[in-house]
């Protein structure tokens, strides 16, 4: 079962490969934003999620499609990219909501290991950069490492 991040991954991935953007905004609906549950995101990105939700499933189809096919079609070149940009501004969105998380959390393991020697506001910007105690960033990585190229370190940047 893929998490919601990963199904958010998905979508922004098939939206960045070749081809009409009316399949690929088809596509990325089918297989992976009609498994995201409202719920499973974060409060500030509910609304904007089942605003795209909508704006895909809003057009009565004809025999034989389903609703996103007939929302597809029915929409300019321009409506879909509008579209596509919101799914990976989404994508992006929970990136961001899982790291301030994981820097909150590492921030307040490593108060409690620094004795309180510094607030937990400065140590959530010490894992941000990758200044943290060990020297660990947010993604366990040394401070200066090469982290390995993907998109969730490409949007990280």
């Amino acid at each position: 079962m893929s998490t919601t991040w990963e199904q958010l991954e998905g979508a922004a991935l098939t939206l960045a490969r070749s081809g009409p953007i009316k399949d690929r905004l088809a596509d990325a609906y089918r297989s992976h934003l009609a498994f995201v549950r409202i719920e499973d995101l974060p409060e500030v990105l509910r609304e904007e999620f089942r605003a795209c939700r909508d704006a895909l499933t809003r057009e009565r189809p004809l025999r034989g499609e389903d609703a996103v096919r007939a929302t597809v079609r029915k929409m300019s070149a321009s409506e879909a990219d509008e579209l596509a940009c919101s799914v990976v501004r989404l994508f992006a969105a929970i990136v961001r909501e899982c790291a301030i998380d994981a820097a909150n959390e590492a921030a307040m393991a490593a108060n409690g290991a620094a004795n309180g020697s510094r607030n937990g506001a400065a140590l959530t910007a010490a894992v941000l950069n990758g200044s943290a105690h060990d020297g660990a960033g947010l993604n366990g990585l040394a401070a200066g490492a090469r982290i390995k190229n993907g998109v969730p370190q490409a949007i990280a940047l």
